[in-house]
């Protein structure tokens, strides 16, 4: 059984979890993630995620949990936040670039939710967090996340990080939503995940929506997000001037302090 937990979502666009834990409650949270604590919060750095899966079979359980994590590319530790005081105790993380904070009661979701390997924010001691191999190649090769996910077990609470604006969409029997694939956040379990090509040699080259899209088949829950942070990340990369566009900076500011 998870840690049942009580939470508020402060802010907008940069957004933060804050934690209320009664006295011997817990939350496990990614490494560096923290913003504030109560003083009767303890903090604790352990192996894999602090579940009774990956300790029920002891340093080999703890292992393979830190192993799992850096499958995904995420750190090798986590960090188990106790409230070992009296009376009721908060500890607030907060959100790594601009977006939204989704927490999922993952006991509404068939207490299993698939999720990109980066978004995970924290949850309550007892979700396991392990990792889920896509079935299918051309998923694994182009889907943009590789062959591996993130998944998320228990019947306890999660919060997960999207980019700018998170869409929940439901999605019926048989019913398909195409998707940019750095777009996909997380979905349920009983959603098939694929990789399709985009059609036609013009679109696909000169398109600017990729060669891939993520095809995804109902029934089940899947959230979107508008603003990926790899998408971010290259338009303040493209947006920085080059060597020689920092030296005429340079001189010309160098002029103007000196009034040539």
């Amino acid at each position: 059984m998870n840690h049942e937990i009580d939470y508020e979502i402060i802010g907008h666009e940069m957004q933060v979890a804050e934690i209320e834990l009664d006295p011997g409650e817990s939350v496990v949270a990614e490494a560096g993630a923290m913003m504030y604590m109560d003083e009767g919060i303890s903090l604790d750095t352990i192996f894999g995620d602090g579940s009774d899966r990956s300790s029920s079979n002891g340093l080999m359980g703890k292992l393979m949990g830190a192993g799992k994590r850096l499958l995904t590319g995420e750190s090798l530790f986590m960090t188990l936040f106790t409230n070992q005081g009296y009376g009721k105790q908060r500890v607030a993380f907060a959100a790594p670039y601009p977006g939204k904070i989704i927490p999922m009661d993952l006991s509404e979701y068939g207490n299993e939710l698939i999720c990109q390997k980066d978004c995970f924010l924290c949850a309550a001691k007892g979700v396991s967090i392990g990792i889920e191999l896509t079935k299918k190649l051309g998923a694994g090769f182009f889907g943009g996340e590789g062959f591996i996910l993130q998944k998320l077990e228990g019947d306890g609470m999660a919060f997960v990080h999207s980019g700018g604006t998170v869409i929940q969409r439901q999605l019926g029997p048989r019913e398909r939503l195409r998707i940019d694939t750095g777009c996909l956040v997380a979905f349920t379990k009983d959603v098939t995940y694929d990789i399709q090509m985009v059609k036609g040699v013009r679109s696909a080259l000169f398109g600017g929506e990729g060669l891939f899209y993520a095809v995804l088949s109902g029934p089940g829950t899947v959230w979107i997000q508008s603003l990926p942070f790899n998408r971010l990340a290259a338009r303040v990369v493209q947006s920085m001037p080059s060597q020689g566009e920092e030296s005429s900076l340079g001189g010309s500011i160098g002029n103007f302090l000196s009034g040539r």
